[in-house]
């Protein structure tokens, strides 16, 4: 059985899991048809072909039925996103998360809904660490 050996995603394994975290269980063909909507083509072919890596490196588990090949992902998206944000912390950011927030913050527009969001987040965080 695999394990997650990979500590972050590659984009196309980021793009497949995105597709199996929204839809759960998936053939295949669901995955092309998801993909196609996004606008990423690829063949069955080469799906199958990236999922069997992806059970290799324990991101992804299947199932028979019938016929058919049903994929599931193995991770959860909240653990997924939690490890990639950590790797970028550390490797982009040499752990530093004000340096995060300041890219974040700066580089780019946020929606006010947003940020309002990350003013939450910080507030429940320092309520948080008083207690």
């Amino acid at each position: 059985m695999g394990r997650w050996k990979a500590r972050t995603f590659t984009e196309g394994e980021l793009d497949f899991m995105k597709v199996l975290w929204a839809q759960g269980e998936s053939t295949p063909e669901d995955i092309v048809s998801a993909l196609g909507k996004s606008g990423r083509e690829v063949t069955g072919g080469t799906v199958r072909n990236v999922l069997a890596v992806m059970i290799e490196k324990g991101y992804v588990k299947r199932r028979k039925r019938s016929k058919a090949y049903l994929y599931k992902a193995k991770i959860d998206k909240e653990n997924a996103q939690k490890n990639l944000a950590q790797n970028l912390l550390k490797n982009a950011f040499e752990g530093s998360e004000s340096l995060l927030m300041k890219a974040l913050l700066k580089n780019q527009e946020i929606h006010p809904e947003e940020l309002n969001m990350i003013e939450k987040l910080i507030k429940d965080k320092k309520l948080e660490d008083k207690k």
